[in-house]
């Protein structure tokens, strides 16, 4: 079933599993999909399942629950994949390419050539890469729940 945002919004979509992605964690409330063209392997993308379009949107009892979801992801992406740290992020409005609020987490490590916000966006190397470190992230919650 889709939330209001429903047909037109791409991640309201992947929520009710109208459209694929390689999710690697889900709830009641959100859920968790590496980011088709990340900055790195393990970036993820956490969204609420229900549609906000931004942070301000969010009703104020999901505050909680949804950002003790990022700092689940973000514990177990930088475990999974042993990276140094990790760059948590929201964009709302601006440089959001999908009108639905997400959290973006990503695993960091020093001279990565991250630099300011002009960041080169890669591809994983083969699908098989892809699902590594899907099944990397999807383990190492299973440990941190």
């Amino acid at each position: 079933m889709l939330s209001a945002g429903g047909a037109n919004c791409l991640f309201c979509q992947i929520a009710a599993g109208a459209v694929p992605a390689v999710s690697v964690f889900e709830d009641q409330i959100s859920m968790a999909f590496l980011d088709h063209r990340p900055l790195f392997p393990g970036h993820c993308l956490l969204v609420p399942r229900e549609h906000y379009e931004t942070l301000s949107d969010l009703p104020p009892k999901l505050v909680g629950p949804f950002f003790s979801n990022v700092q689940l992801l973000t514990r177990a992406v930088e475990r999974a994949l042993n990276a140094e740290g990790s760059f948590v992020a929201i964009n709302n409005r601006v440089s959001q390419s999908v009108p639905h609020l997400h959290a973006h987490i990503v695993p960091r490590r020093r001279k990565d050539g991250l630099k300011g916000f002009f960041w080169p966006r890669n591809k994983y190397e083969s699908e098989e890469e892809k699902l590594k470190v899907q099944q990397a992230i999807r383990l190492t919650i299973a440990t941190l729940e």
